[in-house]
Formats: C-alpha cells, sequence, structure tokens
C-alpha cells in the first residue's frame, strides 16, 4: 500500500491553559506534540493510512517524548534521526479568544535544522507515495538541502510531491526571504495548499483569481486553496475549479487545523489509488468526497486543544458529515 512521508520540523507546542492573553502574560502552558508535517503524518494514520516521519530530534527528553507520540499514534518513525549537537524545537503560543494563534520559537538551530541529505535515502520512496513538506524548515541550513535530495529522490521514484508553504515569518530573516523560498520550491509540486491568509503575501498579487492562476507553475496540477471555517476550494490546472463548504464547530484552538485539512486529503488520495499520471483525474472525479472528508478533519480537530490530540479518526469525521448530510 503506499503511503505518505512528512518531512520537517517536529516539535513541541507550549500550549496556554487559558485563552485571551498575550504571550508575555500566559502563566501556565500544557506541553503538546506538534510541527507542521508531523501533524500531517498523524492526521494521515488517524484516517486510516501509512506515514513515516522525516526529520531529526535532540537526545532530550522532548525528543523522547516526540517519539514516543508518534508510534502510539502508529506513525512509522524509522527515519527519525537523533543529534547531542542541538535541542529539540520548541514553540510556545498564546490562543486569543477566538482560538487564533501567536507564536514564540526556539530554535537557533534545533534538531531538525540537523538533518542532512547524506541522511536520504532514495530507495525509502516508491510510485504512488507522497512527500508532503511545508516551509518552516526551508530556511537556509542542512535540512534545506535534505528536502531537496528527498524531492529529488521522491520524484524519481515517482511519488507525489505535496507542499503546504505554512508560512511562519518570525523564523525568516525576512519576509522576502521566506517568500522567495516557497517560490523557488512551489514549481516542484504536484500538488499545492495555500491559505486564504497566505495567498496575497506569497504571490504578490492582490486579486485572489489571478493570484491562485500564477500558482500554476513547473509541476503543479491542483492548489488547494482554504478558507478556515468557510471551507475550501480545489483548483486544477485544466482549468476546473471545485468548492466545498465547510462545518460549523465550536472552536478551542485552532492549532493543526490546516494540517488535519491536508493530512485528510492526502489520506483519500492514497485511499483512492493516486498517481502522478491520474492525481488531475482522481481529483475531478472524487473532488466532492476528498474536500468534504479533509474539511471535516479540520472543523473536528479545532475543537481540542493542541494538533495531534485532536485529530480525529476516519469514525469521527464520518460521523461528523453524516450529521450534515
Amino acid at each position: 500500500m503506499a503511503k505518505l512521508f512528512a518531512i520537517g520540523e517536529l516539535l513541541i507546542d507550549f500550549i496556554p491553559e487559558h485563552k485571551g492573553k498575550a504571550l508575555k502574560d500566559v502563566v501556565s502552558f500544557e506541553r503538546a506534540p506538534g510541527g507542521a508535517p508531523a501533524n500531517v503524518a498523524a492526521a494521515v494514520v488517524k484516517a486510516g493510512g501509512k506515514a513515516s516521519m522525516i526529520t531529526k530530534l535532540g537526545t532530550d527528553a522532548f525528543g523522547d517524548f516526540l517519539v514516543e507520540t508518534l508510534r502510539e499514534v502508529g506513525v512509522n518513525t524509522d527515519y527519525v534521526y537523533r543529534t547531542k549537537e542541538a535541542n529539540t524545537a520548541l514553540a510556545f503560543v498564546s490562543l486569543k479568544e477566538d482560538g487564533e494563534r501567536d507564536f514564540s520559537f526556539y530554535r537557533k538551530p534545533s534538531a531538525d535544522l540537523l538533518l542532512h541529505e547524506n541522511e536520504i535515502d532514495e530507495g525509502w520512496f516508491s510510485s504512488g507515495d507522497i512527500l508532503h513538506f511545508c516551509s518552516v524548515d526551508l530556511v537556509e541550513s542542512p535540512m534545506k538541502h535534505a528536502h531537496i535530495k528527498a524531492i529529488r529522490s521522491a520524484q524519481k521514484q515517482g511519488a507525489i510531491i505535496s507542499f503546504d508553504p505554512n508560512v511562519r515569518l518570525p523564523l525568516w530573516e525576512s519576509s522576502e526571504e521566506c517568500r522567495k523560498t516557497i517560490l523557488h520550491f512551489l514549481p516542484e509540486a504536484n500538488l499545492v495548499k495555500i491559505s486564504d491568509e497566505e495567498l496575497a503575501f506569497i504571490t504578490g498579487i492582490e486579486d485572489e483569481a489571478l493570484a491562485i492562476q500564477s500558482l500554476f507553475v513547473g509541476n503543479v496540477q491542483a492548489v488547494i486553496y482554504t478558507k478556515g471555517s468557510a471551507g475550501a476550494e480545489l483548483y486544477l490546472a485544466t482549468n476546473e475549479h471545485f468548492t466545498s463548504s465547510g462545518f460549523q464547530v465550536t472552536v478551542q484552538d485552532t492549532t493543526g487545523a490546516g494540517d488535519a485539512f491536508i493530512g485528510g486529503f492526502l489520506s483519500k488520495l492514497l485511499e483512492k489509488g493516486a498517481f502522478v499520471n491520474n492525481l488531475s483525474e482522481i481529483l475531478k472525479n472524487f473532488h466532492q468526497d476528498i474536500l468534504s472528508f479533509a474539511n471535516a478533519c479540520g472543523a473536528i480537530t479545532t475543537t481540542g486543544k493542541g494538533a495531534i490530540s485532536s485529530l480525529p479518526t476516519k469514525e469521527q469525521v464520518e460521523a461528523l458529515r453524516d450529521s450534515h448530510a
């Protein structure tokens, strides 16, 4: 069976026990496993698929906790390296009353940024697999070059490449460096997920339709445009366009909602036997099922605290979809 590989950051999110305070005013935090690629890998497994994580952690207690967490979920950790050269990454999060977040990261560098390209093995990947990556670990570091090696290796084996920029500007030297790096990696992807908050920043285009069309460069076959509780839209390079409404739920914490969405989306592609050469056809024929499933994954995740701990099972997703049928 084809599987997902997620490469990038695996870290600890420290989430405040009470919402509505600025980060400087938060007194107590709860520890939660996180990192967008890891969230996506966990989301795929919770939805019934297979997934592996590619990263590096410190030889510290936080690293031990993260490995144990992924294994408990069912994510393969054979490609999670450990190092004494740096600590496991940490992120402190403050939650506004509506569940939106502010971040403060501790990683200069963190262990994930020290994954080297020679630690990536071309033999890991097969045709029909999916390699998913984000932009947080594309800052200039050994990990950036590990991404390039992984993408080239996966492409050579016929795997689908999925990219969610997942912009986090505080981690970059400048916003322009972030934007240029995302645009450099964009043509490598077959599938791009972008949020309404990121579109104008990444493309430099205010007009929504023109901005989305500008993302169809290189290998890009499909763009998924997410709009939070308003749902998502799917655009194909064949000029076809599909929409799907979101699910109304009581929001606790939006951390990981976008990761849950794309994890649910990718799990459906694995389930339906998507390959690079039939990706557009699969998306066209099953867009309603795929988008509805992904929207439900994202919605359910916002009803709890933290990302991985709030990810829904396939049964929970189907129950929500049935209640809105």
